[in-house]
């Protein structure tokens, strides 16, 4: 995929992948700002936390 982040002085490829990982057996996901999120309960759980995540990036993006 072909776009332009944000924070990116130039388009760039970006390639997504698996958002979830498991540690330790626990469900964690990384996010673009180097952090790991977790646990969670279930993959749903975790799909739930991070729309949140995203969401409060964006609006924390939007009062820049």
């Amino acid at each position: 995929m072909l776009g332009m982040r944000a924070q990116d002085p130039a388009p760039a490829t970006h390639f997504r992948s698996d958002r979830l990982c498991r540690v330790n057996g626990e469900l964690y996901f990384n996010t673009r700002e180097n952090t790991q999120e977790g646990p969670f309960d279930s993959p749903e759980k975790a799909e739930q936390e991070i729309k949140a995540y995203i969401a409060r990036m964006q609006l924390l993006d939007s009062n820049r």
